[in-house]
């Protein structure tokens, strides 16, 4: 009987096993390296598999007939096959393709610095470092000029870029170009930005290479884009010897909408009364600030509204370098009224669309008088290289935008954007008797493509075209550019791009038979991120045509070039609670342009800048400290002397200044201050008090020469901030 039963299981066993299929694959990726832990399924049934560390699997099925056989993998596109099945042996092989997704879609990084914007930049400078960082006092654009591509110019404002002017890097806020981002400074003494780094959630700093989205600039943009709505209502002030402030942000208790605004005052009475300066300010520097802003979220976006209206005032003597007997005295007033409206709206079928427009009114009036030992004006209508210091210049620009961008997403990632923008812009002189006015009507079309071929490899494609009326010409701008993912957090970019710009209006006033100044930018680039570290190497060349030359006649007959290399590593994980970067610079350039009679290296540029700066927050005792040390080599210095036919300038003189260094330190120390959390904060520049010597002023004939040296060796700063409803501390703590 047992016997029997053996049989009967043998039997029953075996039918079983010639009734099944047995499937067998292997699953891969394009690259043909297989997939471990991989899904594959019979669909609609219970039979499935995993597949090994190799990527092969087997799956034994009772299944009959015809199905599907379905293969799926984290982050990647799920695939199917057809099968036949008939108890018989079955090889079924699968390569799937990588999902693209924002997480892991590898982005186009040539020329581009950015911070809090998003996926198209890796955070390397935020509203915090910027406040924190010693010796930018608060400054966005100081704060930008210690990473690479930025040249450290102590004796002027603005960003000068790989080998470019400050007149070839332009600054944007939500689209809209600031016309005017700098109060008005007097020579060789720079003026701080106008705006506060916490108006803004995020920046982006194109070194070159940027979006066909943005043009007017040769060299370089600074990206800004304000806040939305506030996490809650707040109020803050800010209380020193210098500068005081008093603000307030409201949030409706729906959240849908906030509005807010700002008061500063800035007087240096006071520090300059403790802080000897070089000049004699018979009037000293005030500036009064105000803005406002509402926000409004809409039903898949947000309008964002941005009003500030600023003011100064100085009067300082400087010697005049001509007559050791005179003074030069210049008064000079400002006020400056900014506004930009935006709206931005997510639409169905992955539409996204984005209007901006701005405007802005600016007037300097500015008086020069030359000054005997007794501060009386004087007049030498022989000498004319001394009464060319009697002036009064009074100057007023103004400038309406408007601009659409409109974008569309179709499968996963890859996107079109086209749009176009209208500028209209106004410069009105009067210099003593001579007066212009300049109008444009500047307008622009633009398209860009982004194509994912995979979620390691995408281009870039776009084009950018401008008639100017002023300059009645028009100018066509390819960009392009491709991003590949080499590994884990690392991957290389490479970008190209023509950019043109029109001349500045101190030489459009002289003729307007100029035309565009151009410039064409080729960047490679290689960058390694790993949490809590950041690497970055950049090679880039650059060339300019049809500059500017002012002499012997107004033309665009100039040209020039820059080259270089540039790194930037920052660490937040190596050391506890230290967070340190490092950036350097080398820079090969030379331009012909104005009165040059050759090719040579600007007085703007240096061959080797570098930045080390570290922060350090101490817990225990809730302060932080920031120690910042840039270093640049000597720039050169020209003498241009017109020869005896007046038709050329020469070289009477030329060298290379001392080189620059400098050593910052700022603290800061976290507090309350009854229901205020409060922000002690302290700084000290040039430690070391070292003599930066800018470059030189010489007389009309090259003869003498005078050093360019900051107004005071040594810049102190004191403040404290306080804010309500908001714990701004806790930000400071999870920043380091």
């Amino acid at each position: 009987m047992r016997t029997e039963i053996l049989i009967i299981l043998l039997l029953l066993f075996t039918s079983a096993a010639l009734g099944q299929t047995r499937i067998t694959g292997r699953v891969t990726d394009n690259k043909k390296q297989g997939i471990p832990n991989a899904s594959i399924a019979l669909k609609n049934t219970y039979d499935g598999a995993i597949t090994d560390s190799a990527g092969y699997f087997r799956i034994s099925t009772m299944e009959k007939g015809a199905l599907i056989l379905v293969a799926s993998a984290t982050g990647y596109e799920t695939k199917e096959q057809p099968v036949t099945l008939a108890g018989k042996g079955l090889q079924a092989d699968f390569t799937l393709k990588e999902k693209i997704s924002e997480l892991n879609a590898v982005t186009v990084t040539a020329g581009a610095f950015g911070g809090g914007m998003g996926k198209k930049g890796v955070t390397v400078l935020s509203a915090l470092d910027v406040q924190t960082t010693a010796g930018t006092n608060a400054d966005i654009s100081k704060a930008v000029n210690t990473l690479p591509g930025a040249q450290q110019i102590s004796n002027q404002e603005g960003l000068f870029v790989r080998g470019g002017s400050s007149y070839e890097a332009k600054q944007f806020i939500d689209g809209s170009l600031v016309s005017r981002p700098y109060y008005l400074g007097a020579a060789n003494i720079p003026s701080r930005s106008r705006y506060p780094a916490t108006l803004f959630k995020g920046f982006a700093f194109s070194t070159g290479g940027y979006s066909a989205l943005y043009g007017q600039a040769l060299s370089s943009v600074l990206i800004m884009e304000t806040i939305d709505l506030p996490e809650q209502s707040e109020a803050n002030a800010f209380i020193s010897p210098i500068q005081n402030s008093l603000g307030m942000q409201h949030l409706a208790k729906n959240r849908n909408s906030s509005w807010g605004f700002n008061y500063q005052y800035t007087n240096t009475g006071l520090y300059y009364s403790l802080v000897k300066q070089t000049p004699d300010y018979f009037i000293r520097p005030r500036f009064h600030n105000a803005d406002a802003n509402f926000r409004i979220k809409t039903k898949n976006g947000i309008i964002k509204y941005y009003t500030t209206f600023s003011t100064n005032k100085l009067g300082l003597r400087t010697p005049n370098i001509d007559s050791a007997s005179m003074k030069n005295a210049v008064t000079l007033g400002n006020y400056n009224w900014f506004n930009a409206l935006s709206w931005r709206e997510y639409l169905p079928n992955g539409w996204k669309l984005t209007l901006s427009g701005s405007y802005s009114l600016t007037r300097d009036h500015i008086t020069s008088q030359l000054q005997n030992a007794s501060n009386v004006p004087q007049e030498y209508f022989a000498k004319f290289w001394l009464d060319t210091m009697n002036f009064q210049l009074q100057r007023r620009e103004s400038l309406l935008q408007a601009k659409a961008v409109a974008e569309k997403k179709f499968s996963t990632l890859n996107t079109i954007r086209f749009g176009g923008e209208y500028w209209y812009s106004r410069y009105n002189l009067n210099y003593n008797s001579i007066n212009e006015n300049l109008p444009d009507h500047l307008v622009a079309g633009f398209a860009e493509a982004e194509f994912y071929f995979t979620s390691a490899l995408v281009a870039t494609i776009g084009a950018r075209a401008e008639h100017s009326s002023i300059l009645q010409k028009a100018n066509l701008a390819p960009r392009a550019s491709l991003a590949y993912r080499m590994g884990k957090g690392s991957s290389v970019s490479a970008a190209f791009g023509q950019f043109y710009q029109k001349p500045e209006n101190d030489y459009l006033q002289v003729t307007r038979s100029l035309g565009y100044t151009k410039a064409t930018h080729y960047i490679l680039n290689y960058q390694k991120q790993v949490k809590g570290t950041f690497l970055r190497v950049e090679a880039f060349y650059k060339t300019y045509k049809d500059l500017v030359k002012t002499w012997p006649l107004y033309n665009n007959n100039g040209n020039g070039y820059a080259k270089g290399i540039e790194l930037y590593w920052r660490d937040k994980k190596t050391f506890k609670h230290l967070d340190y970067s490092i950036s350097y610079s080398y820079l090969d350039t030379k331009r012909d342009y104005l009165n040059y009679p050759q090719q040579l290296m600007p007085g703007f540029a240096a061959h080797h800048t570098a930045t080390i700066s570290a922060r350090r927050f101490f817990q225990k005792i809730a302060t932080g400290a920031s120690l910042t040390y840039s270093f640049a080599t000597g720039r050169p210095y020209y003498a241009f002397v017109p020869d005896s036919s007046g038709t050329a300038y020469y070289i009477k003189d030329q060298g290379k200044t001392n080189g620059y260094q400098t050593l910052d330190l700022s603290v800061y120390h976290l507090t309350t201050l009854g229901k205020a959390a409060a922000i002690c904060y302290a700084s000290v520049t040039n430690l070391t008090g070292r003599n930066n010597i800018a470059g030189y002023n010489y007389s009309y004939n090259g003869l003498v020469k005078q050093p360019i040296l900051p107004p005071a060796k040594h810049y102190f700063f004191i403040g404290l901030i306080l804010n309500w409803g908001i714990d701004r501390r806790q930000d400071a703590i999870d920043n380091l």
